[in-house]
């Protein structure tokens, strides 16, 4: 059994400290190549965010090649007793991305440190620069359909009565104000809460813990299938992040988010 069966999603620097020599775990760092140089969790690989992305325009937030997903976890050493722990140091939207993509290559054992690298250094815990060699494993993945929302989909469920569109973005963005695409405004429906407001600035940006209470009153509930997303599914790793680990049985990240939704012909918007 693994020494981390057991613990929630949601960890703390304590539950890391005292498994970092865990022989199946995978630690993700999903800074930048800037910030993992100058310090990082010990035995920390380090995962350009960029990677967990497309990048092609007009929605760069589309799912990567497969080939290029089995190069990235073939780097890490990814197999099927893996247990990753992610972080970054912007509050869980990079981190939250990478869970979506364990979603979708259907490995279930992962875990988010509340904070990231905030929290690592807030509770004294120290770093290294020493960098990990690469795996260099050969993977072959099944990508899974059901963690992601394609547009289609989206367009087929708008007004459903068991449906919620959680949208990340700002709310400038989401009153159509500030203008990132050929439309303006938001996906009929959708309920704008803005990514960060999510984390507590006085907690090293660890989730809020009232975030049941928060979702509840926007009436995103757990009965409904959430639908989450923001210009690229960066903002938006962190929603469905908090989704999933509130427990939300139906969660989907659109992967395509405003960079598509925004910039197709046939896609109905409000302001």
């Amino acid at each position: 059994m693994s020494v981390f069966s057991g613990l929630p999603l949601v960890i703390e620097p304590a539950d890391l400290q005292a498994r970092l020599d865990a022989p199946e775990l995978i630690l993700v760092d999903l800074t930048s190549d800037r910030r993992y140089s100058t310090g990082h969790i010990p035995g920390a690989r380090f995962v350009d965010p960029k990677r967990t992305q497309l990048g092609k325009p007009p929605a760069p937030g589309l799912l990567p090649a497969k080939d290029d997903l089995e190069t990235l976890f073939g780097e890490l050493g990814h197999n099927p007793d893996a247990v990753y722990v992610v972080y970054d140091d912007e509050g869980g939207g990079w981190a939250g991305r990478f869970i979506w993509l364990l979603d979708v290559i259907g490995h279930g054992a992962y875990h988010y440190l509340d904070g990231g690298l905030h929290a690592w250094h807030g509770a004294g815990l120290g770093l290294s620069t020493d960098v990990p060699p690469s795996a260099g494993t050969s993977v072959h993945l099944t990508l899974h359909d059901e963690p992601t929302a394609t547009r289609e989909y989206l367009q087929s469920r708008l007004g459903a009565a068991d449906l919620a569109i959680w949208d990340a973005r700002g709310q400038l963005e989401y009153s159509g104000e500030k203008v990132l695409a050929a439309k303006a405004g938001h996906i009929p429906g959708a309920v704008n809460f803005e990514w960060t407001k999510g984390m507590d600035t006085e907690r090293a940006l660890r989730i809020r813990s009232d975030m049941p209470a928060v979702l509840e009153g926007l009436g995103i509930t757990k009965d409904k299938e959430l639908i989450t997303h923001c210009q690229s599914h960066h903002r938006s790793g962190f929603t469905y992040l908090v989704a999933k680990s509130l427990g939300y049985p139906r969660v989907k990240a659109y992967a395509g988010s405003w960079g598509e939704w925004g910039n197709h012909p046939d896609t109905p918007v409000e302001v």
